[in-house]
């Protein structure tokens, strides 16, 4: 098994933060040629996800997100907390905290066109990110 952890430091609220080739370097580093890479983020509003890595189907993810949670509806932990990013919470929680991809013959087995990406979910931007990537299998 071989752990270790990625920090990005994001800028705003619907940001997507292209985490591929990060990953990739950290399969190599770990000489696991057959097994799995499991990624977490350490924050409830932060999610992790695959995507083609393009201007329009980024569009759409926030669209989505923004439909299923929108910016003007009332959340309790908004009452609670006063921090206005219920849906922030709420967003993370749907997308989820986790991936995992599979490595074969050394290389993260992505599909032509699936980057894996970090989404900043959070109203309260300029947060570092802490991931922690983890690689287990065979060398």
């Amino acid at each position: 098994m071989f752990t270790r952890t990625i920090r990005v430091t994001s800028q705003a609220e619907g940001e997507v933060i292209d985490l591929t080739d990060e990953v990739k370097g950290i399969v190599k580093d770990s000489r696991i040629t057959a097994g799995l890479v499991h990624l977490f983020v350490q924050h409830s509003t932060a999610a992790l996800t695959t995507i083609e890595f393009e201007p329009g189907v980024l569009q759409d993810l926030k669209r989505a997100l923004s439909v299923l949670a929108p910016d003007n509806a009332d959340y309790a932990h908004n009452t609670r907390w006063g921090d206005d990013n219920g849906r922030s919470h709420v967003k993370a929680a749907l997308v989820g905290p986790s991936l995992v991809v599979p490595v074969s013959g050394g290389i993260l087995m992505c599909g032509t066109w699936q980057q894996i990406v970090l989404l900043e979910l959070d109203v309260n931007a300029g947060r570092e990110r802490t991931i922690v990537c983890t690689v287990t299998g065979e060398s």
